[in-house]
């Protein structure tokens, strides 16, 4: 399979959990199999700003969806362009971020997948 970019978009990102590939406040498990890495442009982000990434899955297909990769992105980023791990998601996940403290931000994000 090639690369392609299964999601992206852009949002001004709140205290609200955000999903990105539904690109909504709705929260909602994605079925779709592959190996997925996800960008993100923090490049609007001062240094009162904290912001929560989360990537959720099902450990098994009938299981509640769990963090599997969370990491926390504080202040301005010497590189503004953040980059996940590529994750092997298949049961029902999801990427979420979520302002923690400092201001509201737009963040564009891409969510490419590999296989």
């Amino acid at each position: 399979m090639a690369i392609s970019e299964a999601y992206a978009g852009s949002a001004t990102i709140s205290a609200t959990e955000y999903s990105l590939p539904n690109n909504s406040t709705s929260l909602a498990a994605i079925t779709t199999d592959g190996v997925y890495q996800v960008f993100l442009d923090l490049s609007a982000l001062t240094t009162t700003e904290e912001y929560l990434i989360q990537v959720k899955e099902k450990v098994t297909s009938g299981g509640t969806q769990q963090v599997v990769y969370s990491a926390t992105v504080v202040g301005k980023q010497s590189t503004p362009a953040w980059v996940s791990p590529s994750l092997i998601l298949m049961h029902g996940w999801d990427v979420t971020i979520d302002r923690v403290a400092g201001t509201d931000r737009s963040i564009s994000w891409s969510i490419r997948q590999v296989a």
